[in-house]
């Protein structure tokens, strides 16, 4: 049985996650549309706030 991909939005959300537990700037969104940069950037502040409230080993 074949696995089905995530949805592209979904998949956004998760690279703009490991994207900032990891550290990178958000700048570094490599995103052009609307809805998928959002996605990334609402995944990256995410980890962000992890990070600031010890999640994140990093």
């Amino acid at each position: 049985m074949k696995r089905q991909k995530r949805d592209k939005l979904s998949r956004a959300h998760a690279k703009g996650y490991q994207a900032g537990i990891s550290g990178r700037s958000k700048e570094n969104c490599p995103y052009q549309t609307t809805d998928s940069r959002s996605q990334w950037l609402g995944g990256w502040r995410a980890a962000q706030e992890d990070r600031s409230t010890g999640l994140a080993n990093r």
